[in-house]
């Protein structure tokens, strides 16, 4: 069965697991209910979490009922425990949404809410992030999580980014990013897939970011903190909630 749901969440189009999660994760959900292991999202709890991961798997890390990874629920933790993203009237884009977040932001009555991708079933509008269909300062968030790594020319991106974002506004632009690496690899001569998948993590990534990252959205006009979340929640909860200790999150202000 192990074998089974790697192969399951790993290999399978993105947009069809996302049509197949909706009976999948009922299923895995009542296998594994237990009292170890919680998902802040919807509070339930499991004796384990499935294992995840291109390549090399992670243990005990994707949720069985909302299918979060560990930066899905730091970044949930952040939201309700740090602003008022769950209160206050905002405006919001998200690009590329995820599976753990959707239902629920969409539900939300005081979110004014956008979802964009170029294939996303779950995208209102569909549009690249390189040359964003949006108005300038039309947004208050904007998240746009484990998208940049995919993204040639990141820059302009980032840019864009900046352009469509409020004054005052808040963007969450996490990534895959490697601590002990000072400055962003990339070679774009590096095309074949199984050499993107050993060099850069994954077969569609085109970098890999470095502790650089912030220091490049700061070169595009961004405030950044560079949030160790996992730092102040309980050693307990951090486990609890499998999160990724010392992951940060780039809180980009405009």
């Amino acid at each position: 069965m192990k074998k089974a749901f790697k192969f399951i969440l790993n290999t399978i189009p993105r947009p069809l697991l996302i049509r197949l999660s909706y009976v999948i994760r009922p299923v895995l959900a009542l296998a594994l209910k237990g009292n170890t292991f919680t998902d802040p999202i919807d509070g339930r709890s499991f004796k384990k979490f499935l294992p995840y991961g291109y390549g090399t798997q992670r243990n005990n890390v994707l949720s069985p009922s909302t299918l979060s990874l560990e930066r899905h629920r730091l970044l949930w933790l952040y939201l309700n425990n740090e602003t008022d993203f769950f209160t206050a009237p905002k405006k919001v884009l998200h690009f590329a949404p995820e599976q753990a977040f959707y239902k629920i932001f969409r539900n939300q009555k005081n979110l004014e809410y956008t979802t964009t991708d170029l294939f996303s079933p779950l995208a209102d509008v569909k549009a690249d992030i390189c040359d964003l269909p949006f108005e300038d300062n039309m947004y208050d968030i904007i998240l746009c999580n484990h998208v940049l790594e995919h993204i040639p020319d990141d820059t302009k991106a980032m840019q864009e980014l900046y352009r469509v974002l409020k004054p005052g506004g808040i963007g969450i632009f996490q990534i895959p990013q490697d601590l002990n690496r000072a400055t962003t690899f990339a070679d774009d001569s590096i095309t074949d897939q199984k050499e993107r998948a050993k060099i850069f993590g994954q077969y569609d990534h085109v970098r890999i970011y470095g502790r650089d990252y912030f220091d490049k959205l700061r070169s595009i006009g961004f405030t950044v903190v560079e949030e160790d979340y996992t730092a102040k929640l309980a050693p307990e909860l951090v486990e609890r909630y499998c999160l990724a200790k010392g992951e940060i999150i780039p809180v980009c202000f405009k």
